[in-house]
């Protein structure tokens, strides 16, 4: 006779004893991986003033100007393209066919993928850092881990790395818990839950402080303060999340065409300067807050939230999504989260700017959800990400029924990834 759910036992807890060897090892990857991820991102910031700011400067030309633009653009991919051709292993695999779950990779590769990823942040493609970054921190972690401990997991570094990277990326360790519970949703584990996410949570939270302590991480837009949520802003949230993530699936079905017009190209050397024309043509379409990662560019866009029209904050989205869409394409080292926060965050400042009741923290919130569920179809962490941008809690619950529709748009459609043989994953 078949046992009652209801008087099942309950998966025995691990002992303190299974758990705390597993602290320190946790909390030096939390440090390490979140320490690559500040100095590459300095390096880059330091390159970054020197192309956009002291060189221009020094030849008298406008550092946003449309020519300056596009030779920093072509420049980039050129640079990109002699790193890809020419670096051991090729700076890893074509980023078109990887996501956060990034592969293990020979170490003679990483100095090669690190360098394509600063000279794309510096440059301006419109890519983040956090898939190349987490790729070189598995990779560390794994090759470092399995040579101190032989005994050892190769997953169990994995995602230390994974979640010490996420934790150093958004600064609290809650994102990277809410990546690892819905990666380990489809797994069968053992004991509970929170013993499985003991380690990880420790490598994310000495991530997150780490990067805390050494800069001043915030996505705080500080937009104009939102208090208890009413009828109308229920029926924006509804009305743009399914937008944003209408927008995104636009990408995601191109994605695939895009990328097959750049591999005609056949060499490195030809498909990312190819990709900085394009860029350089949609920069000059879209004005210089279309340019790089996006996350400073929205700050400056929430500052003033009047301060373009529905129809500047339209061409903004669009064409930052087409520079993620062609950078992602074409070659360059890059993840597609924080440009995607950018679409999203211009995409609900617009429905402002078209309707002025909706209010500036419920589109923003509401865009940036429907894009990220399009874009990466990682639930939970585009709720979070939606919310803690706006940090105001009345705005959460808002977004839990706004990610319903838009959830029902993108689910069992294919990612905004691809497989070696460019078709698109579902």
């Amino acid at each position: 006779m078949a046992q009652d759910s209801s008087q099942q036992t309950p998966p025995a807890a691990a002992p303190a004893r299974a758990l705390l060897p597993t602290v320190v090892p946790a909390l030096v990857v939390g440090v390490v991986t979140s320490l690559l991820l500040v100095g590459v991102s300095t390096a880059a910031e330091e390159l970054q003033d020197v192309l956009w700011q002291d060189l221009p400067d020094a030849l008298g030309v406008g550092g946003h100007s449309v020519p300056w633009m596009f030779v920093v653009l072509v420049a980039t991919g050129i640079a990109v393209g002699l790193v890809v051709w020419k670096a051991p292993g090729h700076a890893g695999p074509d980023p078109a066919t990887t996501g956060l779950d990034a592969p293990v990779l020979p170490p003679a590769v990483l100095p090669g993928l690190l360098l394509a990823t600063a000279f794309m942040l510096a440059g301006g493609p419109s890519l983040g850092p956090e898939n190349p970054i987490i790729a070189v921190n598995v990779s560390l972690a794994v090759w470092a881990g399995l040579r101190a401990f032989p005994r050892t997991r190769e997953q169990s570094w994995v995602a230390l790395a994974e979640a010490g990277t996420i934790g150093a990326l958004f600064g609290t360790p809650v994102a990277a818990a809410l990546v690892i519970s819905e990666a380990l949703a489809g797994q069968r584990i053992k004991g509970r839950l929170w013993d499985s996410l003991f380690a990880p949570l420790a490598a994310a939270g000495a991530g997150a402080l780490t990067v805390s302590l050494v800069s001043e991480p915030s996505f705080d837009l500080r937009l104009p303060p939102f208090g208890r949520p009413g009828w109308g802003d229920l029926l924006a949230s509804l009305v743009v999340a399914p937008v944003g993530a209408l927008l995104g699936m636009c990408a995601v079905y191109a994605f695939p065409y895009v990328h097959g017009a750049f591999a005609r190209l056949r060499h490195p050397m030809l498909t990312l300067p190819a990709g900085g024309v394009v860029l350089g043509a949609l920069a000059a379409l879209g004005g210089h807050l279309t340019l790089f990662k996006g996350l400073d560019e929205i700050a400056e866009l929430a500052r003033d939230p009047d301060g373009w029209s529905a129809g500047g904050f339209a061409t903004m989205a669009v064409v930052k999504l087409a520079a993620l869409l062609v950078a992602a394409s074409c070659g360059f080292r890059g993840g597609r989260i924080f440009p995607a926060v950018f679409v999203g965050t211009a995409l609900g400042l617009c429905a402002h700017a078209l309707v002025p009741g909706v209010q500036p923290a419920v589109g923003v919130s509401a865009g940036v959800l429907g894009i990220l569920l399009a874009v990466t179809r990682q639930g939970w962490v585009s709720l979070f990400v939606a919310a803690v941008l706006v940090a105001s809690p009345g705005v959460l619950a808002l977004l839990c029924v706004a990610s319903l529709p838009a959830w029902l748009l993108v689910t069992g459609r294919p990612l905004m990834q691809l497989r070696e043989d460019g078709s698109a994953v579902r």
